[in-house]
């Protein structure tokens, strides 16, 4: 176990903070205003005077910020303090944010792990807490102890993209979950339905749908959208149209669930209407670049 800076003490970053407290860690903590460390020096924690001076306290830095832009402002002015440190940046980003701060650490002379939270702050340090990384291999190796007071850490690979990569996948997933679930409830309410009385039925049915999603997964990686198919697009996509009407005529508005409309038609005037809901996929994919022809002669 290893002493560990944590930088950044909004509400995320003081839960990773009193974590690593919990696992009796020594914890020196830096926030770009100061009045937020009171609690965490109560239970043990070092209140850093400067950024330069908490990175110099330990080897592994955590840094839990608003964006990327806010650690780079956070961190350059003490960049030369980060050389044979391993800098962990639990701030929400994007693939290619990763990938350059790997790069931009890598000229400081540390290791690099971005991490994605897959948890709210009151689930930190408990095992249902996901945490992701990606980057180098060694560092997460060296302070995968120290990481596992978080919660359940997961090392993608080398690629320190990946960890936000999967992160937004995640979180889209909830959001296109919630986005269903929000229509559901606004169109039982219509007819006075109470939310709390529709609940029952939509999680048994959300419990059942869960279990379409292997085959889905199988037909997405084999390419195969045509064998055994029990639901094709083409009739899905002639029923949804009953599910915008059916919600405008209750006076709610289908802008939750209209771009599955919309992509369902889009894949049907493809030529996959008798595919598997699994095809959509494909409209929404990048197309391949065409391959250049090789010279020849």
């Amino acid at each position: 176990m290893t002493d560990v800076s944590v930088i950044g003490l909004g509400a995320m970053g003081t839960a990773l903070a009193e974590a690593f407290l919990a696992k009796g860690l020594k914890v020196t903590v830096w926030n770009r205003t100061s009045g937020k460390a009171g609690a965490l020096t109560a239970k043990g924690a070092v209140e850093a005077g400067t950024v330069q001076q908490a990175i110099a306290a330990s080897k592994l830095v955590v840094a839990c910020l608003l964006v990327y832009d806010t650690v780079y402002e956070a961190f350059e002015p003490a960049k030369t303090a980060l050389a044979d440190r391993t800098l962990v940046n639990l701030t929400n980003g994007t693939p290619a944010q990763a990938r350059a701060m790997a790069e931009w650490t890598a000229k400081q002379g540390a290791d690099y792990l971005d991490g994605g939270i897959m948890a709210v702050p009151p689930m930190i340090g408990q095992p249902e807490a996901l945490i992701l990384y990606s980057g180098s291999q060694q560092a997460f190796t060296a302070h995968e102890k120290a990481l596992a007071a978080l919660g359940t850490a997961q090392y993608l690979g080398s690629d320190a993209g990946l960890a936000p990569l999967h992160d937004i996948a995640l979180l889209t997933a909830m959001y296109g979950l919630f986005s269903g679930v929000t229509h559901a409830f606004a169109l039982t309410g219509s007819e006075k339905v109470p939310a709390e009385t529709f609940l029952p039925m939509l999680t048994g049915w959300l419990g059942a749908v869960m279990t379409w999603l292997p085959d889905m997964a199988r037909r997405i990686d084999s390419g195969d959208y045509r064998s055994d198919v029990v639901s094709n697009l083409e009739m899905q996509a002639a029923a949804f149209d009953n599910f915008i009407t059916a919600s405008e005529e209750q006076e709610v508005s289908p802008e939750l669930i209209a771009p599955m409309f919309q992509l369902m038609k889009k894949a049907v005037a493809a030529g996959y209407g008798d595919a598997d809901q699994a095809s959509l996929v494909e409209m929404i994919r990048r197309p391949p670049e065409p391959q250049k022809e090789q010279a020849t002669g």
